[in-house]
C-alpha cells in the first residue's frame, strides 16, 4: 500500500507591508494548488489571515535602513537570528524571502550556509539594474529562483551573472480596475477644474523633504492663473503630520487617507505632482500624467550620483524604455520648475499627450497572460521546491 504523501512545508519571509502582501497573495494561490500545505515564517496581517503565524511583529523591522541605526542593531539581529534558527529547524521544502533585502538576503545566506539543501526562492529582485549591480553575482550562490515584479529584471540578472529570473508581473497589473476610470470618472477628468493628485512620499523623512516645495509649486500655479482642484493622498498615521504641514500652503488640498479614496483620487485626476518611487508606476497605469520629483538629503545625493547606473530614477520611465516622463532632482527639484512642468501636462500639450501615448504601451509591456502573478510566483515556488517523499 503506498504511503501518503509528506505535507508541503514553505518557510515565507516578509518584513514590509508591501511584502506581507504579495505573501499573503502567494500563499492563496499555493494552497489552490496543493490543498494541504503548512506555512512557517514571518509576515503581517494578509500572511496571518492565510494561516501563518509570524515568529514576530513585522511593525520591529518595517522601515528603511534599519541596519544603519545603532541603537536598533542588536535587536534587529537577534531577530536574524531567530529567523535563521526556525528555518533550519523546519528544513521547509523552500524558503520564500520577500523584498526587504536589508534583512531577508542575510537570513538566506545563513541557511544556506548551514543547509545548502533547502531551496530559495527571493520574490521582488533587488535593484541590482540601478545600483550595487555586483549583488546580483552574489546572489547566485544562495538564491535558486528570483521572481522579478518588472519585465526588464530577468536580463538584467542575466547580463549580471545572477541566479535565474522570472518576471512574474506587478501585483499593480491585478488593480487596473480600480485605478482607472469609468464613464462617469473620465468626464470628471476632462471637466474644470482639473484634479491634481499631490503625492510627496509616503513615509516621514520624505514628507518632511517635499511638503514645503509642493506647496510653494502650488502657489506659483495660482500665482499664474492656473486652477486646479488638489487632492493629497496620504495615510492615516501619516495624516496629521501632513494635515499641519499642508495648512501653511497658499492653496489647502483636500487629503484623504483610505486606500479606496485615494485610487478614487486617481481614477479622476488630469494629473500629478509626485515624488519618485513606485506611485509613478501607479499613475502610469492609471493614465494620469505626471511631474516627478525628489529631494533628500546632501549625502543622499552624494551616495546617489556615485552609485546610481541608470538614466532616469523614474520607474515609469524604466518600465516604458523611454523617459516621457520628467524628473526633477535635488537642485533641480524647485518652486519655478515643477510649476512650468505641471502647467505643461495640466494642459492638452505635446507633452502631455506623448506621456499618454507612451502609457498606452504599459498593458502589453507587463502583460502576464491570463496568469495572475501570484499564480505564476506559486508555481515557480512549487517548481522550486524539494520533491516531496511518501510520509
Amino acid at each position: 500500500m503506498a504511503m501518503p504523501a509528506a505535507v508541503r512545508t514553505i518557510f515565507l519571509i516578509a518584513t514590509e507591508e508591501s511584502g506581507d502582501r504579495l505573501g499573503g497573495r502567494l500563499m492563496q494561490a499555493l494552497r489552490a494548488r496543493c490543498g494541504e500545505i503548512a506555512f512557517i515564517g514571518v509576515g503581517g496581517r494578509d500572511m496571518a489571515a492565510q494561516g501563518l503565524a509570524s515568529l514576530f511583529p513585522i511593525e520591529e523591522l518595517s522601515h528603511i535602513g534599519f541596519l544603519s541605526i545603532p541603537g536598533r542593531l542588536p535587536a534587529i539581529l537577534r531577530r536574524m537570528r531567530e529567523a535563521t534558527d526556525a528555518v533550519l529547524r523546519a528544513r521547509p521544502d523552500v524558503l520564500v524571502i520577500i523584498d526587504s533585502p536589508d534583512f531577508t538576503h542575510r537570513v538566506a545566506r545563513r541557511v544556506r550556509r548551514a543547509d545548502p539543501t533547502i531551496p530559495i526562492v527571493d520574490y521582488v529582485s533587488p535593484t541590482v539594474w540601478a545600483w550595487r549591480p555586483g549583488r546580483a553575482r552574489a546572489m547566485s550562490r544562495y538564491i535558486d529562483h528570483v521572481l522579478a515584479l518588472l519585465p526588464f529584471e530577468p536580463k538584467a540578472h542575466r547580463d549580471l551573472g545572477g541566479p535565474p529570473c522570472t518576471y512574474v508581473g506587478h501585483p499593480l497589473v491585478q488593480q487596473l480596475d480600480t485605478l482607472r476610470p469609468g464613464p462617469d470618472e473620465a468626464a470628471r477628468r476632462d471637466r474644470d477644474p482639473p484634479v491634481l493628485l499631490v503625492l510627496p512620499g509616503s513615509r516621514r523623512v520624505e514628507i518632511g523633504h517635499h511638503m514645503r516645495v509642493f506647496g510653494e509649486t502650488l502657489g506659483r500655479l495660482v500665482s499664474a492663473g492656473v486652477a486646479f482642484e488638489p487632492v493629497l493622498p496620504t495615510t492615516p498615521h501619516l495624516s496629521a503630520g501632513v494635515e499641519a504641514a499642508a495648512a501653511t500652503w497658499p492653496v489647502k488640498p483636500r487629503i484623504v487617507s483610505s486606500e479606496a479614496d485615494k485610487r478614487a483620487a486617481f481614477r479622476v485626476a488630469r494629473a500629478a505632482l509626485a515624488k519618485s518611487g513606485t506611485v509613478t508606476l501607479e499613475l502610469a497605469l492609471a493614465g494620469v500624467p505626471m511631474v516627478t520629483a525628489y529631494r533628500g538629503s546632501a549625502i543622499e545625493a552624494w551616495v546617489a550620483r556615485r552609485l546610481v547606473q541608470v538614466p532616469t530614477v523614474i520607474l515609469a520611465n524604466l518600465v516604458i524604455g523611454e523617459a516621457v516622463v520628467p524628473e526633477f532632482l535635488q537642485e533641480d527639484c524647485v518652486p519655478e520648475k515643477l510649476a512650468a512642468a505641471l502647467q505643461d501636462v495640466l494642459a492638452d500639450t505635446p507633452a502631455r499627450r506623448r506621456q499618454l501615448a507612451a502609457f498606452d504601451r504599459l498593458d502589453a509591456i507587463m502583460s502576464t497572460g491570463d496568469v495572475a502573478p501570484s499564480e505564476l510566483a506559486a508555481d515557480i515556488v512549487l517548481a522550486a521546491a524539494r520533491p516531496r517523499q511518501p510520509g
